[in-house]
């Protein structure tokens, strides 16, 4: 009977030591995501979250024998929401900035943006210095709010500058008259202005340009490497573009 037991307590030592081995192994990848960005991510009419990320986020995890969860964040709290690892990596039109890198791993570059600036069609503003003694939105803790920052001259004419939860929220105060102007991702504006034609124009001046990455903790330095190598063989056997040009119509992947 005491040789059973000792048997026993070695094979149950024997599963923990794998379990502890083995249990680390990444079964599932939550996906952070403002799910009101389209088209890199937001819900259809039927509440699915789809989109051009989506659809590059399932790729991926596809490739790399991992299960992906879609978990919809307040998009100004991304960082706290990956670093309190509530979810795994932020993969939604997330620029790459220097300031961001301090806090944020991430992959390589996959699309270019600028931050374009959308007025209503009838609208008298026509370039930046236009913007003078006007109200202005934005979504709050976007890239776009960098963008604008960094322009002080420009952003200090402003008579105000309003940030809002999501981007269509502040199209639609700029159609009904409570903006003048609103500072999106191109990818963005372009997607919801092409469903409203002769509502809204785009200016010739921007805010600039930048690039999309995915964005991981500092740490996760492994499964950047295993995201990266699926992303690179998208990218080399087409099937990015594939993506692309169901949602861009061309391929715009970098």
């Amino acid at each position: 009977m005491k040789k059973l037991i000792a048997a026993m307590l070695v094979l149950l030592v024997a599963g923990v030591l794998v379990a502890g081995c083995g249990g680390t192994e990444q079964k599932k990848i939550v996906v952070g995501l403002d799910d009101n960005f389209p088209p890199m991510g937001f819900r259809d009419d039927k509440n699915n979250i789809v989109g051009f990320d989506v659809d590059m986020a399932k790729e991926a995890t596809k490739r790399m024998g991992v299960a992906v969860e879609f978990k919809p964040i307040d998009w100004n709290s991304k960082e706290a929401e990956l670093g309190g690892k509530r979810v795994d990596v932020l993969w939604n039109g997330l620029t790459i900035t220097e300031k961001r890198k301090e806090n944020i791993l991430f992959s390589n570059a996959y699309m270019e943006n600028r931050q374009i600036i959308v007025v209503a069609a009838n609208s008298p503003v026509k370039t930046k210095a236009d913007l003078a003694g006007k109200v202005i939105g934005t979504q709050e803790g976007s890239s776009s709010v960098e963008a604008i920052e960094k322009d002080a001259a420009t952003m200090q004419s402003f008579k105000e500058l309003k940030k809002y939860g999501d981007n269509v929220a502040a199209l639609m105060d700029l159609k009904t008259g409570r903006l003048d102007a609103v500072v999106v991702d191109e990818v963005v504006g372009r997607y919801y202005i092409a469903k409203k034609p002769g509502e809204y124009s785009v200016l010739t001046e921007h805010f600039g340009s930048e690039e999309y990455g995915v964005g991981l903790r500092k740490d996760d330095k492994e499964l950047a490497a295993k995201l990266q190598k699926a992303l690179d063989e998208m990218k080399k056997d087409g099937t990015s573009a594939k993506i692309s040009q169901q949602w861009f119509g061309e391929d715009i992947v970098k």
